[in-house]
């Protein structure tokens, strides 16, 4: 089980970080945001937006998968960790900048994942006893 965990939750978030970033990538190659029709062909005629799409396809459908089995609790704080991923490829993606907020921030998104897992674990083990 722990397996199906590990995989099902990196590819969750490889998808997820795909359609994040997509999503960046297709409002960077519409610019400059109006309302108007020439905006709205910048967006669709833009392949980013339907990667964008198919990453939130997929992420729906592997995370629907993924309840089906895990306790919704950490999982559900599990796939937060999506915000790590998505800033990790901002930095190379966008040359956007790490800061000391955002390391921290990092670092207590972490933190809470490995908690919720830890008591999720030792009730778990106290279940079967």
């Amino acid at each position: 089980m722990a397996r199906f965990y590990l995989i099902g939750f990196t590819v969750l978030l490889i998808f997820d970080t795909i359609a994040q970033c997509s999503f960046k990538l297709a409002a960077i190659h519409a610019e400059p945001l109006a309302m108007s029709i020439d905006w709205l062909v910048r967006v669709f005629t833009n392949p980013w937006i339907y990667i964008s799409i198919a990453g939130y396809i997929f992420t729906f459908f592997t995370w629907m998968t993924l309840l089906k089995k895990a306790p919704v609790g950490p999982a559900f704080a599990a796939s937060h960790f999506e915000v790590v991923t998505v800033m990790i490829a901002s930095i190379w993606l966008f040359n956007e900048p790490i800061t000391l907020f955002k390391l921290i921030g990092t670092i207590l998104i972490v933190s809470g994942i490995v908690f919720l897992a830890i008591a999720e674990n030792k009730l778990t083990q106290q279940n079967n006893h």
